[in-house]
């Protein structure tokens, strides 16, 4: 049965719906259901389908470096840009382009932005206004756009005008221009088009809503929104991802929104590099970035919580904290060793954990003897807890194998971590002590009374910065099965009871910078299930250079950033 349809399928439609045909493995649940949107729209409108200009825009992507681009690029440059209802207007007037990282989204907007301030474009001073997170995001398009008119002047200069602020056609009018997040000015601005890269990146709607709201102002108002997924929980984000999802699925054809959505559909599939391309529809021209992805993958297999970039950010899996797990359950297990008989005299350091003194409190003894690492793991358990009636695990079991202690008082007392330090260094040599730096006013006193201070330099406070620089060598100890906890059900249980949390700002970072693959540890679950024993293990890695390394020529940081 032949389709009718009122207006006729151009030709950017028809030749990516003939590659989706060709490889329908490489395409997700919502480019189908785009497909048969689109396709709804074009049996049921009459539409007005500008060629002439499509085929100019696309001239324009020489200059750039693209040539005629990718077939989805054509794809949506055509119905985004050139297809209009039979009254002038645009038919699609926002789009959302959520690909994974490497397709091209900037390269995408640059030439989407010199398009629309071309002699193509008719509609008089429409302004291309691009706004990011940070600056550098934001100018990048412009500064790729600036490139290309300076490497073909004598041709473009007759159309454009261009400074470092701002590239300006000289029929439309229109101008480009970037800005960030925090700039200022952003109330004056007067758009034809908003184009928002990395969306993922904001936690709220204000800055989005400033730009939308400059929009009406011109003919023709468009809306553009590019990114890959983030970790950013109930954003903007995944509000318009859900909105997306629901239209998608009821094919809902009153929208004037293109939601294309590259993604895989779940993350068993991330095993299979063939589907690699449901995320990345540039993938099938990019054999380096492949490349790249199959390393990325190797380390995500490894060490999913610390490479996590690669499922999130280059397959579009939203990943929540409760998700990020420190490592995996095979892993976990594998922490099971046995610890040498005989550690009289070793060196070791000693963390200390705990969020409430009426609730839990831990301390890990830490022990280095090349890569390997061993930790005896002792906690205290305050039996006047207010949340000991919402534990889960069997404690009382642990009690009996001597891992955990109930503290039948209304507080665990300093003296009794003090006393169980202090029988740890006449059998061992404790080098130093580390206490997030919060706690080390409640216990400095008494640390102090058994020789271990500051002023000595043999107590450590803990901040996040040391946990970010930490984590990359937990991961690793993981990974490559490096811990001895022995028989420990309470350390591996609050070690599964920890989530891994990207960090966004920190000492690491620069002012106002979104901090890429840097992570603290946070609770999956703030009351039930606890964290204190692994944190107390954390904090006692982060001084374990203070113990004597039996192979000094392994450099620690090169050995982590080789990882």
């Amino acid at each position: 049965m032949t389709t009718s349809y009122k207006t006729k399928l151009p030709g950017f439609v028809t030749e990516h719906w003939s590659e989706m045909d060709e490889n329908p493995q490489h395409f997700c649940v919502q480019q189908w259901q785009l497909r048969k949107l689109v396709d709804l729209v074009f049996q049921t409108e009459e539409l007005q389908v500008d060629e002439e200009k499509y085929e100019k825009y696309l001239g324009l992507g020489k200059y750039l470096g693209f040539g005629r681009g990718y077939s989805w690029e054509r794809y949506l440059t055509g119905l985004f840009l050139c297809t209009y209802r039979t009254d002038g207007r645009p038919r699609w007037t926002r789009i959302l382009v959520y690909v994974g990282r490497g397709a091209g989204k900037s390269g995408l907007i640059a030439w989407w932005a010199l398009c629309l301030i071309s002699p193509y474009n008719k509609v008089e001073d429409y302004n291309v206004d691009i706004g990011a997170f940070n600056e550098e995001q934001a100018l990048r398009p412009v500064i790729d756009v600036r490139k290309a008119l300076n490497k073909h002047e004598a041709k473009m200069k007759k159309f454009f005008k261009w400074t470092l602020e701002c590239i300006t056609g000289k029929q439309n009018g229109g101008e480009l221009k970037g800005y960030a997040n925090n700039s200022k000015g952003l109330d004056g601005l007067r758009p034809g088009i908003i184009m928002l890269d990395e969306i993922h990146a904001y936690e709220n709607n204000a800055t989005i809503e400033v730009f939308k709201s400059a929009l009406g102002k011109h003919p023709e108002p468009r809306q553009a929104f590019f990114t890959t997924e983030g970790y950013v929980q109930d954003g903007p984000l995944d509000d318009m991802v859900k909105l997306a999802n629901k239209e998608l699925s009821e094919c809902d054809n009153s929208t004037d929104s293109l939601w294309y959505l590259c993604k895989l559909d779940k993350e068993d599939e991330a095993h299979d590099e063939d589907l690699w391309h449901k995320a990345n529809p540039s993938l099938i021209h990019k054999p380096e970035l492949m490349d790249t992805l199959r390393a990325q993958y190797r380390d995500w297999k490894n060490a999913p919580g610390h490479n996590l970039d690669f499922i999130c950010k280059r397959m579009n899996i939203k990943k929540s904290r409760m998700e990020l797990a420190v490592t995996t359950r095979e892993k976990l297990m594998a922490t099971a060793k046995e610890l040498p008989e005989d550690m009289d005299g070793w060196d070791c350091t000693i963390g200390i954990d705990f969020s409430k003194v009426t609730d839990w409190t831990a301390i890990n003894i830490h022990f280095r003897d090349g890569e390997k690492r061993y930790d005896i793991n002792h906690a205290w358990i305050c039996s006047q807890s207010s949340d000991l009636w919402r534990l889960k695990c069997p404690y009382r079991e642990w009690e009996k194998m001597g891992l955990v202690t109930m503290v039948d008082a209304p507080e665990i007392s300093p003296e009794i971590l003090t006393d169980y330090i202090s029988k740890a260094a006449q059998r061992y040599n404790v080098k130093a002590v580390a206490i997030d730096d919060y706690r080390y006013a409640l216990l400095a006193r008494h640390l102090e009374g058994i020789s271990f201070s500051k002023e000595q330099k043999n107590l450590h406070m803990v901040r996040p910065s040391d946990i970010m620089r930490t984590v990359p060598i937990v991961d690793r100890c993981f990974a490559m099965e490096l811990f001895h906890w022995g028989e420990h059900p309470t350390l591996r249980w609050a070690t599964n009871n920890t989530s891994l949390v990207p960090s966004k700002k920190s000492v690491l970072a620069k002012s106002g910078e979104m901090l890429n693959g840097n992570f603290l540890y946070g609770k999956v679950e703030p009351h039930a299930r606890k964290t204190d024993p692994f944190m107390a293990l954390v904090a006692s890695m982060v001084i374990e250079s203070e113990i004597e390394d039996p192979y000094p020529e392994i450099d620690m940081m090169d050995m982590v950033m080789s990882f």
